[in-house]
């Protein structure tokens, strides 16, 4: 039997959620995976949609269009303030909206993404990531905004990517925050009206990733 959540969610609070593949293995594999996990993280973050994520996917061209633009007329679940898809992981930081809606969302996402996935990997079965998802809540504007940064700047961190690179990792928020995409996924505000500028936002994710990576050197050794 699992330990009782320490994390109470509540509305109008926020908080970071994370979880890994099993045992570390990849969970996004290819640019068709990360679009599919982009799309059921928008799908999920609203109550009540009238179809199925799956039948929302075969509608025609036009009608998926506008299936998807009525979405947003819907309640919210949860505001996704950012995220970032990383090979074997992912994090979100949440709005949670309405009650549960931080632990719905969450396991929407993860059992949609698993049966997508074990369909496309020769019918795979069981679960794909490592138990009950972790959740921080976040206490202050200060760790809102760290938080913030730490999600976009984890392909770096990381050596995914090269620093300069980041801003056109496509499968994390950053790009959105910056202009650099049309995607409407994330509440946004939140963050960046705490800046004078996007390019301040800009400077103030990018500073952190040298010193970010040291921290993930030191971690590699001490393992």
């Amino acid at each position: 039997m699992s330990s009782p959540r320490k994390t109470i969610f509540a509305d109008g609070e926020v908080y970071h959620v994370y979880n890994r593949g099993i045992e570390g293995v990849p969970v996004f594999n290819s640019t068709k995976e990360y679009k599919r996990a982009i799309i059921t993280l928008f799908y999920y973050s609203f109550s009540k949609p009238s179809l199925k994520l799956s039948e929302a996917l075969k509608l025609a061209d036009s009608l998926r269009q506008e299936f998807f633009d009525k979405l947003k007329e819907l309640q919210r679940r949860v505001e996704i303030i950012s995220y970032c898809l990383m090979p074997n992981h992912f994090h979100f930081l949440l709005k949670q909206l309405e009650k549960g809606g931080v632990q719905k969302f969450v396991g929407d996402f993860t059992n949609s993404y698993t049966r997508y996935f074990n369909l496309r990997h020769n019918a795979r079965v069981g679960p794909i990531f490592q138990g009950p998802f972790k959740a921080v809540h976040i206490d202050t504007n200060e760790q809102l905004l760290h938080t913030s940064r730490y999600i976009h700047i984890n392909p770096a961190v990381s050596f995914l990517v090269e620093k300069e690179e980041l801003e056109d990792y496509p499968w994390s928020s950053l790009p959105e925050y910056l202009g650099e995409t049309v995607e409407e996924i994330c509440s946004k505000d939140i963050i960046l009206n705490q800046f004078k500028s996007v390019d301040d936002y800009r400077k103030f994710v990018f500073e952190q990733i040298d010193y970010g990576r040291e921290l993930e050197k030191m971690k590699h050794l001490e393992g």
